[in-house]
């Protein structure tokens, strides 16, 4: 009774579907396949040791910088 059998998961897929469409399906699993890319692109760029010196971080083409607060 706990299980869901084929059955109970091709009516959920169908409902999916019918909800979302195929179209919006489609583009979001472009958007995932993008995000895993873009992750596995930042992991693969702090093993080499390619960021830059002196405690800076780039995001998107902006540089900044981890400066503590003198108040603090």
């Amino acid at each position: 009774m706990g299980s869901m059998s084929l059955v109970h998961w091709i009516i959920v897929l169908a409902v999916v579907l019918l909800l979302f469409g195929s179209g919006k399906i489609s583009g979001l699993m472009g958007d995932v396949a993008k995000g895993i890319k873009a992750f596995k692109k930042g992991i693969k760029e702090e093993d080499d040791g390619s960021h830059p010196p002196g405690g800076t971080t780039t995001i998107e083409g902006k540089a900044s910088t981890k400066e503590k607060d003198p108040v603090g």
